[in-house]
């Protein structure tokens, strides 16, 4: 998929307790302060895409691991979905997300270990070798972890998911997610 076809994504809120119309929650609030605030940028370039994730009065000195997911956030972290993948694992369930490295790779996912300053305050950047289109994130997950797991059988993981910034295309009001 060439950049002209592609999604810029974007996301940002201001952590709260889940609801129905929210688009940024905390499912931790010892790690993840109500009040805090995140916000993400997924734009694409050529046949590649810049990701930041930008998390303001989260804890102080700390890192958390932060990954795209495949749905909005929800009124629980499971909601998010497993990670999104560029190429899907095909052994990757529901109930058992991959966890192979061939797939659970920071060149495959989106990975935003972000480290905070004594603030709260903190960016992580990355490029990935893709670009979004018909099929992209719908959040960002930051999960207790202070960084991702890369050894086989547990590469992609990092905990509980702690909270969630919904992603919607650039322009587009971001999606709330879905009653249930």
């Amino acid at each position: 998929m060439s950049a002209v076809d592609a999604v810029t994504l974007h996301g940002q809120g201001t952590l709260g307790a889940p609801t129905l119309a929210s688009t940024a929650e905390t499912y931790n609030q010892a790690l993840a302060p109500v009040g805090a605030r995140l916000s993400a940028t997924l734009t694409p370039s050529g046949n590649s895409t810049t990701a930041e994730l930008t998390v303001s009065g989260m804890l102080p000195n700390r890192s958390y691991a932060a990954h795209a997911h495949t749905n909005v956030c929800g009124q629980t972290g499971a909601a998010a979905g497993p990670h999104y993948q560029n190429r899907i694992d095909p052994a990757a369930t529901p109930q058992k997300p991959s966890a192979d490295s061939q797939y659970a790779n920071p060149h495959n996912e989106v990975w935003l270990d972000v480290r905070t300053d004594g603030t709260g305050s903190g960016t992580a950047r990355t490029t990935v070798p893709f670009v979004f289109g018909d099929r992209g994130p719908g959040s960002i997950v930051v999960h207790e972890g202070m960084d991702t797991e890369t050894a086989p059988g547990k590469a992609g993981q990092a905990g509980s998911r702690i909270a969630c910034v919904t992603l919607a295309p650039q322009g587009q009001r971001s999606a709330v997610h879905p009653s249930s």
